[in-house]
């Protein structure tokens, strides 16, 4: 088969594709031919030699990438020929080994994909939206929340504009340049405000002060939750938009270090909700699955509708490189 593959730590022209060994099933596990493998901004980290959330670096050489869609089409010992054929997602977990064109998993870890979605929206609910549904239950979002969401032209971010509007939440999303902003207004945000505008916090209290009040005397309407993906300047001036008792929830600082090396002062809850927090908070005997299942569902009932944006397998270090200069938009997929 064909994969892309690691062999030194460093830049995104270190990834190479190269023709490799078929992988093997083992008990338990079934061989997915990969139509879709999704990229994430961790994997830019590890290429790097930054072991970040995970117990270690990849042993090298190495293919990345641990989130796979396709067709099952070989099976394990012990595993029911009921698979056989069926169009699965799964995220690898710890293991890497989704830029390729075949990809082995534990069966446990698999889920069809739903009948409106194709591999690549899929890949994106498993990782993407299952990292959005872990944070939402931390929001508090209804009618009367004003959600501010920084880089809302993103994977998350996206989702989070679609599920806040669901819940009736006023939506303000924030992106860096026309385009950008153009996309996160076409998906349904009330406000879509360039970040890259030294004005933007004065647009968005405008608005917000034009928002209708319960009582003519009451005061303007302020930012209830900030989603904060990226740190730095704009999350900070994002984390200023909110009133008393507001929620400033991180989930990580694609734009800078966390919070520039210094805390936020909120007048009300800052929280990181990664990790152990969200899985705590999801509950059940797997919360991991859990999450996977409820961004599936919403997607599947046509709720949620993930962004993504496609780069053939080969081009694999491109994808590396427009992730990390922000110059994509939505979840970045790989096609073999």
């Amino acid at each position: 088969m064909h994969a892309i593959r690691l062999h030194t730590f460093g830049p995104a022209d270190h990834l190479t594709l190269e023709q490799v060994p078929d992988p093997v099933p083992g008990p338990g596990q079934v061989r997915i031919a990969v139509a879709a493998a999704g990229v994430h901004l961790l994997d830019t980290a590890l290429r790097e030699g930054f072991q970040g959330p995970l117990p270690k670096l990849p042993t090298l050489p190495t293919i990345p990438g641990r989130e796979v869609a396709g067709t099952v089409e070989s099976l394990g010992e012990g595993v029911a020929d009921l698979w056989l054929g069926r169009r699965v997602v799964a995220h690898l977990g710890f293991a890497p080994g989704g830029y390729a064109e075949l990809s082995v998993t534990d069966v446990d870890r698999v889920h069809d994909i739903p009948h409106n979605l194709d591999a690549a929206q899929a890949v994106a609910m498993i990782g993407t939206g299952r990292t959005a549904m872990g944070i939402v239950q931390f929001a508090g979002l209804g009618p009367h929340a004003v959600a501010v969401i920084p880089a809302a032209a993103g994977g998350i971010g996206t989702l989070l504009v679609q599920y806040a509007k669901n819940a009736g939440a006023t939506v303000i999303g924030l992106a860096g340049g026309p385009e950008k902003t153009a996309r996160v207004d076409a998906n349904g945000a009330d406000l879509a405000v360039d970040h890259q505008d030294p004005g933007w916090p004065a647009k968005v209290r405008a608005h917000l002060d034009g928002l209708p009040r319960s009582r003519p005397t009451d005061s303007p309407r302020t930012a209830t939750v900030v989603f904060d993906g990226v740190g730095g300047s704009v999350a900070r001036a994002a984390v200023d938009l909110l009133g008393p008792g507001g929620r400033h929830l991180v989930f990580g600082w694609s734009g800078a270090g966390p919070h520039d090396g210094e805390p936020y002062l909120v007048d009300g809850v800052s929280q990181q909700v990664l990790g152990p927090v969200m899985m705590r908070k999801a509950g059940g005997s797997n919360p991991v699955r859990t999450l996977e299942l409820r961004a599936l569902s919403e997607a599947a009932a046509g709720r949620l509708t993930p962004a993504v944006q496609r780069f053939p397998l080969a081009e694999a270090a491109a994808a590396h490189h427009a992730l990390e200069t922000r110059g994509t938009t939505g979840k970045v997929v790989l096609e073999p």
